[in-house]
């Protein structure tokens, strides 16, 4: 499995997986036997059919571009803040919150829309917000205030929530001894997303404007939002229920699964250490104070984020082979050597590039582990999946939230003590095991 999740998806997910879901066809039938294969998009069997031929075939490559664009929305702001602020007349440190504005667009649309998976047509679902995502990138682009581009950046991170509508098929569907590492070849297009958002995002926005990287990310996910949608099986849906009853039904879920409380809460503190530091690192790297480097030359260190595209398929096997709890407690220790490391990044290069090596293969590791638990605890996976990212989302907006005040008055040894801060809060919260309830 390559990182390049197009090549990877298609030779890690067979046409035909067999069933491990209670709620999935009997375990004869797989991804076939669920409309991604058969009739045409225009035709319907009872529960629904698939497109055939060249769709069909297409159908997990644009999973995985779908995920690679998602996270490229949610990350887009972030290589560009020394531009935006250029631009509105600000400084970096003051228009850093725009990234948590971002990720918590992204949880509060997982929270509302992805439940939704189980009870609506997933085709109309992923074009509607597909196109509202596209609008709202589109008026990012136009913004003369950071009030108006934070608000558009919201509604664009919250419409961008595609790829978690399907990510529980993908895990309902793989064999119980691969199912980590069929979730992984996701989370590799996922990675390869965020390291797109800042290496290209970065040489983009200093060749053309960060306005032009912004109408080129409302291209990309109009394309493939609609291609995505008219790809999905026809289904005929009764929803039963009040709409958002799945969002309902989200503390219950999580109170009943104590291993899925835990994953929420240490991927919580896995991502805000993440994404403090993530979202900080061109403040460092771009700053009069820190490296003084161009937006495109800060943007290519994101080529170290390749790192947790080449550990997730190796997170899966270890995942498969020894089970979740022990790779996340190494991932917690990796991503607790780094924080040191990546304090003495702010002096010396050689120490920032192995630290956003291993905080890559820390964060990586974790989410396969995490999200492999929380996809399998319960018998209702796209209400514990909704649970799990938004915990974690929630968790890096809020740690990005306080890494931008942090940089302002103690420098980036402030955005390594959120960081450290984070990580301690993950694993101490979950140190002792709570009963189901």
């Amino acid at each position: 499995m390559s990182p390049s999740p197009p090549s990877s998806l298609p030779s890690s997910l067979p046409s035909s997986l067999p069933s491990t879901s209670p709620s999935s066809p009997p375990s004869g039938a797989g991804l076939s036997g669920a409309g991604l294969s058969g009739a045409g998009p225009s035709g319907a069997g009872p529960s629904g059919a698939g497109p055939s031929g060249v769709a069909a075939r297409l159908f997990l490559p644009l999973i995985a571009l779908c995920t690679a664009v998602t996270a490229a929305n949610i990350y887009l702001a972030a290589p560009l803040l020394p531009l935006i602020a250029h631009d509105m007349g600000s400084t970096p440190s003051a228009v850093a919150w725009l990234a948590s504005v971002a990720q918590l667009g992204y949880a509060a649309g997982l929270l509302f829309f992805a439940p939704l998976g189980d009870s609506v047509n997933r085709r109309r679902l992923v074009a509607v917000l597909s196109l509202v995502a596209t609008a709202a990138l589109l008026v990012a682009a136009a913004s003369a205030g950071t009030g108006a581009l934070a608000g558009a950046v919201l509604v664009a991170s919250a419409a961008t929530v595609v790829p978690q509508l399907l990510v529980p098929l993908v895990a309902e569907r793989a064999p119980a001894d691969r199912r980590a590492r069929h979730v992984a070849a996701v989370i590799a297009g996922l990675f390869t997303g965020v390291v797109a958002a800042r290496v290209l995002g970065g040489l983009a926005g200093q060749a053309f404007g960060w306005r032009a990287v912004f109408v080129g990310a409302a291209v990309l996910t109009a394309v493939l939002g609609l291609a995505t949608a008219y790809i999905l099986p026809v289904e005929r849906r009764q929803r039963q229920g009040p709409l958002f009853a799945g969002l309902v039904a989200i503390p219950g879920v999580v109170r009943r699964s104590p291993d899925l409380w835990r994953a929420c809460v240490r991927q919580a503190g896995m991502y805000g250490a993440w994404s403090a530091l993530w979202t900080s690192l061109a403040l460092l790297l771009a700053g009069d104070d820190g490296y003084g480097m161009t937006t495109a030359a800060a943007g290519l260190f994101g080529l170290f984020g390749l790192a947790a595209s080449v550990v997730a398929p190796l997170a899966g096997g270890l995942v498969d082979r020894f089970g979740a709890a022990k790779v996340v407690r190494s991932a917690y220790a990796l991503a607790a050597l780094s924080v040191p490391l990546f304090w003495l990044g702010g002096q010396a290069m050689a120490a920032l590039c192995a630290a956003a090596v291993l905080v890559h293969a820390a964060l990586v590791a974790s989410h396969v582990a995490n999200q492999t638990l929380a996809l399998t605890t319960t018998s209702a996976p796209a209400t514990a999946n909704t649970a799990y990212v938004v915990s974690g989302f929630a968790g890096g907006a809020l740690a990005s939230a306080l890494a931008g005040p942090a940089f302002g008055h103690w420098g980036w040894g402030g955005v390594c003590a959120v960081a450290g801060a984070w990580l301690v809060l993950g694993w101490t919260a979950t140190a002792v095991r709570p009963r189901a309830r």
